[in-house]
């Protein structure tokens, strides 16, 4: 094992593109070293890694299928073996594919949960026991160290539709694992849920239909990349809030959507 740092390390999960990017990149801009995972992005992962290590050197890639339990049981292990400790974690990955109520299956609820659900306690249970078992600070220093976990959840859990059921149901199961795991593994570890809105575009809505679709909210528009960060940065450092979730969405889940983002119909 090397050294520990001098700057804390934190995991982010998802970390090779989009949000689970833009929140490495923030995390790294704010003195954080970043542990980039990522599954398939090797190229988006190694973008990241170098991104960020300009910020706040010590950043590294690391691959895992979340989905995989061995897998996942080996990934904060491996994290802590070449970064040397983990003070937080940022669970962002996230699987997302459509079914409704009338095809929905064990098949597509296993793949969601294995990977929103299942791999994020797995990880915080990991962190959990890392901090337990890592060596005492130095003298002077808290001789019990602490640490946090952020969940990315989604304000469609306060704002519920039947579309992408199985993601949705994964995330709500997330979002009640925030509570438990909040409970069950203080005061060693805090863990706090982020809820976006409408964040970013993607295959499934074209530029003009997403500008539109960002502007219905009390606010006017919703989260970008840029909140969402910001708010997991604000959790990450503020030493008094757990089991609770942040909605960065604009007030999104004040209103009412009968249908998911992207398969609403907009003029």
């Amino acid at each position: 094992m090397s050294a520990p740092p001098s700057a804390p390390t934190v995991l982010v999960t998802g970390a090779a593109k989009r949000l689970g990017r833009e929140i490495a990149l923030a995390l790294a801009q704010a003195g954080w070293r970043v542990a980039v995972h990522y599954r398939d992005s090797v190229e988006d992962a190694t973008k990241t890694v170098a991104d960020c290590a300009r910020l706040t050197p010590g950043a590294a890639a690391f691959r895992c299928n979340l989905g995989n339990e061995t897998a996942v049981r080996s990934l904060l292990p491996k994290v802590v073996a070449q970064m040397g400790q983990v003070d937080a974690l940022v669970n962002s990955a996230s699987t997302f594919e459509h079914d409704t109520a009338e095809n929905f299956s064990f098949a597509a609820l296993e793949k969601h949960m294995r990977s929103n659900a299942g791999a994020a306690v797995l990880l915080s249970q990991a962190l959990h026991n890392h901090l337990v078992n890592r060596l005492p600070t130095p003298a002077g220093q808290d001789a019990s160290p602490s640490g946090v976990v952020v969940n990315l959840l989604d304000q469609k859990l306060w704002n519920q539709n039947p579309d992408f059921f199985s993601y949705t149901l994964s995330k709500a199961a997330l979002e009640a694992a925030t509570t438990m795991l909040a409970l069950a593994l203080s005061p060693r570890l805090r863990v706090v849920g982020v809820a976006p809105g409408l964040t970013l575009t993607s295959h499934l809505l074209d530029e003009r239909k997403f500008a539109k679709l960002h502007k219905l909210s009390p606010l006017g528009q919703s989260s970008t990349a840029q909140d969402v960060a910001s708010a997991v940065l604000f959790a990450l450092q503020n030493k008094s809030i757990t089991g609770t979730t942040l909605l960065v969405d604009g007030g999104q889940h004040l209103m009412r959507f009968e249908r998911d983002f992207s398969l609403m119909q907009v003029p």
